[in-house]
């Protein structure tokens, strides 16, 4: 930490979450394209219906691996108490930049706690459901007919979850993104959205 930069993320942190970003576009998209005819033009950017239905368990193995390494990194810090439970239910000042009567976040604040833990969630009905998919002959038709149900409800809010995650990143709160980008935040910008982390860090 600096009289200006305050460090928020460090590479190994920026490098698996990049990953696991990149590998999230690619099995959505292509996710999408075999399960959509009407999105199915989707597939050409992927090298076509064949190639694309063929890499798309892979990348959700990269997803699920990366995944796996953030949430060993992160689970413990990620906990919900009871000042994040006050601060979901206020959770609509933050978007507008009003902090009055919010409990004072962490590292993460408690929306980024629940983003986690649905992704978490998520990404664990998608393994499975998606090992069945990939793997049918090898799978009960009752296994086959829940998996073909799951995987897509598991999938939309999925990128439910991380739309939303994108918009408060960028749009929401300027600035969010360098910390992912380039590691750093400025003081000011720490103090003001994470003040409880902000001063652990200055002791």
């Amino acid at each position: 930490m600096s009289s200006d930069r305050v460090t928020r993320f460090n590479a190994a942190e920026r490098i698996v979450h990049w990953v696991v970003a990149l590998a999230f576009v690619y099995v959505a998209l292509t996710g999408l394209a075999i399960w959509s005819p009407r999105l199915f033009w989707l597939a050409a950017v992927f090298g076509g219906g064949t190639t694309a239905r063929a890499w798309h368990p892979w990348g959700g193995v990269v997803f699920t691996v990366f995944l796996g390494a953030m949430f060993l990194k992160w689970m413990r810090p990620m906990r919900l108490d009871a000042d994040d439970r006050t601060w979901l239910a206020r959770a609509h000042r933050y978007a507008v930049h009003d902090h009055a009567g919010l409990p004072e976040a962490g590292r993460f604040n408690a929306g980024q706690k629940a983003l986690f833990w649905l992704q978490s969630a998520a990404a664990v009905l998608l393994l499975a459901s998606g090992v069945v998919l990939w793997l049918p002959e090898a799978a009960s038709r009752p296994l086959r007919e829940a998996a073909i149900l799951i995987h897509p409800l598991a999938a939309v809010a999925s990128i439910g979850g991380i739309i939303l995650h994108v918009y408060m990143g960028t749009a929401a709160v300027p600035k969010a993104l360098r910390g992912m980008i380039q590691g750093w935040v400025t003081p000011r910008w720490a103090a003001l959205h994470h003040p409880k982390w902000y001063r652990e860090i200055r002791k």
